[in-house]
């Protein structure tokens, strides 16, 4: 017998959820003899729109190579789609969107002929391996809005492994309520003054959103979205150049512009992003707003031509924020920052100027080297994700580091700004030491916020006096620092401490916290002070 020249043909095919007792129904523009109800290559449809005609629900369709260009159907009064998945079914090609393309209609005008959209989903459907590009929706009537135009790429349902490239719409020009994985949102754009030149209110997973612009309008790339684990890049708007209003996570935000504001993100939450060489007159990194939030990011090497180079406004959370520029406050001017390396000082508590000292930022690698100050120097309490950037463990010295990126090996277990600032190793060698004598090692006076080089300062109860109503309790503090004071009405083995008040805010120099609960107690009471944060 002879050897097989050739290997056997290879289709990159996942039929995702696949139900054994589903129909599988088939799909070639090139068939020569479609016959319903398209159960096989051979009777394949040659329109995509046919064999979800004939389909039932949780049926799965293979579409074959080609470019499908070809019918039309209206859902809601004149919009009309190339292909219109009104039950829940599966819609996969063969080979990708490489290969597989379904094409929409472009219409400039104000009436008909109208643009026709690439895909609408209903809500269960999924595309799974497709192009889907070249349509303007416009003048459209979708659920009941007179005159809203919606998802020029697709309109709702599931896309997995898609390519929405090319499209215009009033609101979404890629896509407008889908739930996009591992997709592609390249050169869509929505009209003048509007929302979303890639996507619009949709929910992204490791996608690309590239290239998209909203001019005029909000979040060039997305608007009112969700993202997880993008990349946001060279899109553009008046407001939002990457993204407007929308909560971003693991991701990078790079080389957006703005005509205003934002121009990496304007509003919305992030969290774990890497921000950088994005540009706008102000907010070039980030354009926030009094409530919004910034959780752990690195915001780099953005600019601005008129104020606030790297964010503006808002609550900034374990982040660094350096070497951005502008004519006025080249870091910006959030309100409220704990816990971030950024010059100049800030005033909230956690804060420090030392530089990030990053990897290789001259070619992009913004993870921390080993003796970065941002090593153990964030708050566990502003921690909004488990994993950093890279997907590695968040906390992995028992502290978060500040920035996007988790320092996988410490040495210490204490803030390295902290050591740094006092002159202490960083190698571990000091966590365990008392370098001043005073009975407290230097993790423990990290964590109180005393100074490891003066014996004087340090954790220590004063007093607890008669004092009506009851008895005072005075301790030498710091400022800002959060105390609990427990009490216990006898001596033993094992002292019996109960709680008495658990986040009481130091003050400088001395705090005292006054037990009003004392006359039904034992006359022999005993009080111990310690620190939360």
């Amino acid at each position: 017998m002879a050897a097989c020249s050739q290997p056997l043909t290879f289709f990159a095919m996942i039929l995702v959820g696949f139900n054994a007792s589903a129909t599988v129904l088939y799909v070639d523009i090139n068939n020569a003899s479609p016959t319903p109800p398209y159960t096989d290559w051979s009777a394949a449809a040659t329109n995509i729109q046919d064999a979800i005609d004939v389909a039932s629900a949780g049926d799965f369709i293979v579409v074959s190579n080609g470019t499908y260009n070809a019918g039309g159907r209206a859902v809601y009064g004149l919009a009309t789609n190339r292909v219109t998945v009104d039950k829940a079914v599966t819609v996969q090609s063969v080979n990708g969107p490489a290969t597989t393309t379904i094409a929409g209609f472009t219409s400039t005008g104000s009436f008909p002929p109208f643009g026709i959209r690439c895909v609408y989903l209903t809500n269960g459907a999924s595309l799974i391996g497709f192009e889907a590009g070249s349509a303007v929706v416009s003048n459209c009537f979708l659920a009941g809005n007179s005159g809203a135009r919606y998802g020029g790429g697709a309109y709702r349902g599931t896309l997995v492994d898609c390519t929405l490239t090319n499209n215009t719409a009033g609101f979404g020009g890629g896509g407008c309520s889908n739930t996009m994985i591992h997709c592609a949102l390249i050169g869509n754009s929505c009209s003048y003054n509007n929302f979303g030149g890639g996507a619009y209110c949709c929910t992204l997973s490791n996608c690309l959103v590239v290239g998209n612009q909203a001019l005029g309008g909000f979040g060039g790339g997305v608007y009112a979205s969700a993202l997880s684990g993008c990349v946001i890049s060279n899109n553009f708007a008046a407001n939002g150049g990457g993204a407007y209003s929308s909560f971003i996570n693991s991701s990078l935000i790079s080389s957006n512009h703005a005509s205003s504001v934002g121009g990496g993100a304007c509003s919305g939450t992030l969290t774990n992003c890497l921000v950088v060489l994005n540009s706008a007159p102000t907010g070039g990194g980030v354009y926030t707003f009094n409530d919004d939030h910034l959780y752990n990011c690195t915001i780099v090497s953005n600019t601005a031509s008129s104020f606030r180079g790297g964010v503006n406004e808002g609550v900034v959370l374990n982040c660094i924020i350096y070497y951005n520029s502008a004519p006025s406050a080249p870091n910006g001017f959030p309100l409220s920052v704990f816990n971030c390396c950024m010059t100049p000082l800030q005033p909230g508590t956690g804060n420090f100027t030392n530089a990030p000292l990053f990897v290789d930022p001259a070619n992009g690698n913004y993870h921390l080297q080993s003796n970065s100050p941002c090593i153990n120097s964030g708050n566990n309490a502003y921690i909004a994700n488990n994993s950093d950037l890279d997907g590695n463990p968040r906390i992995t010295g028992g502290l978060v580091d500040i920035g996007a990126y988790e320092f996988q090996t410490p040495a210490s277990a204490i803030s390295y700004a902290w050591l740094q600032q006092h002159g202490l190793p960083t190698d571990g060698s000091a966590d365990n030491s008392d370098s001043d004598g005073d009975g407290l090692n230097n993790w423990q006076e990290w964590r109180a916020g005393t100074d490891p080089t003066n014996d004087l300062s340090v954790l220590r109860l004063l007093s607890a006096t008669a004092a009506a109503p009851g008895v005072a309790v005075t301790w030498q503090s710091v400022g800002g620092k959060r105390y609990v004071v427990e009490r216990a009405s006898q001596l033993g083995a094992q002292l019996a401490f109960l709680p008495l008040a658990t986040n009481i805010v130091g003050q400088a120099s001395t705090t005292t916290y006054t037990d009003t609960d004392t006359n039904a107690l034992s006359p022999n009471l005993f009080y111990r002070v310690g620190v939360r944060y």
